[in-house]
């Protein structure tokens, strides 16, 4: 089992970056396909960004490519998101999540962990 804790988030203007951090409890964290979700009230969570177990590959929506950046650090049992040129549409709730492969973490099972999630608010 894996406890995830996110941080980093706030409030931060139009244009600005944040760098949001997930730390994981559990000595398998490094074998866990990793993601960030988001969601702004009213509407359904929505994949953002995810990393494979070692790094060799990320994956981004469309909104986000060239904006976020998804890194992690198996030493440190954590994820990063770095998100750069920020826009109101960006303001929600990130969450963090562990999965055994990007179509669990896609599909949101049972078998994906989730932290608690981390406010984030762009303003205009």
């Amino acid at each position: 089992q894996v406890q995830l804790v996110e941080s980093g988030g706030g409030l931060v203007q139009a244009g600005g970056s944040l760098r949001l951090s997930c730390a994981a409890s559990g000595r398998t964290f490094s074998t866990y396909t990793m993601g960030w979700f988001r969601q702004a009230p009213g509407k359904e969570r929505e994949f953002v960004a995810a990393i494979a177990w070692d790094g060799s590959n990320t994956y981004y929506a469309d909104s986000m490519k060239g904006r976020f950046t998804i890194s992690r650090d198996n030493a440190k049992n954590t994820v990063y998101l770095q998100m750069n040129s920020l826009k109101p549409e960006d303001t929600a709730v990130y969450y963090c999540a562990a999965g055994a492969s990007l179509v669990r973490l896609r599909l949101g099972g049972k078998d994906v962990y989730w932290g608690q999630g981390t406010q984030v608010t762009v303003s205009s």
